[in-house]
């Protein structure tokens, strides 16, 4: 499980699974508006990462980010510690 420590939201950590397909499983936010973010985990459940990234890259809310824009983040993380960010 790839794990991901969030920077100006309200959740603090993401957590996700990617299996060899590179769909996106397990979504999980520690903290935050549970609500919402159960229901973007169910969103992105079982979607390509690059497609759930281009998605969600650049939602705002406060501190110029939001939870959606920081999983796009952890995505991109997860890519690069990976080697999948071609």
């Amino acid at each position: 499980m790839f794990t991901y420590s969030t920077r100006g939201t309200c959740s603090r950590q993401i957590l996700f699974n990617v299996d060899a397909e590179n769909k996106m499983h397990d979504v999980r936010f520690i903290g935050g508006c549970g609500g919402n973010l159960q229901g973007i985990a169910r969103l992105v459940e079982g979607k390509d990462i690059d497609e759930v990234e281009k998605l969600l890259a650049g939602i705002r809310c406060k501190n110029n980010t939001s939870c959606p824009d920081q999983l796009s983040k952890a995505i991109t993380e997860y890519k690069n510690v990976n080697g999948k960010n071609l």
